[in-house]
């Protein structure tokens, strides 16, 4: 296992939903395959709504770019 990996599960075992949202984030930036990144993009933007998060358009902007998102 990853250390992102690793790091995500203590983030979902704690419920810590920021750092989910920086983690799905830094999950999307480090894969190649555009499946993993959208996967890992939407369940940051996921996240980011239920907060009111400060990256909730950013992220949006990115799932539109990649044709995930209307």
């Amino acid at each position: 296992m990853s250390g992102l990996d690793a790091r995500l599960l203590d983030a979902h075992m704690r419920d810590d939903r920021p750092a989910l949202v920086t983690l799905y984030r830094e999950a999307a930036d480090a894969v190649s395959d555009q499946d993993a990144e959208g996967f890992y993009l939407t369940h940051a933007y996921v996240f980011a709504l239920e907060l009111g998060h400060p990256d909730t358009q950013m992220l949006h902007h990115r799932l539109k770019r990649a044709g995930r998102e209307e």
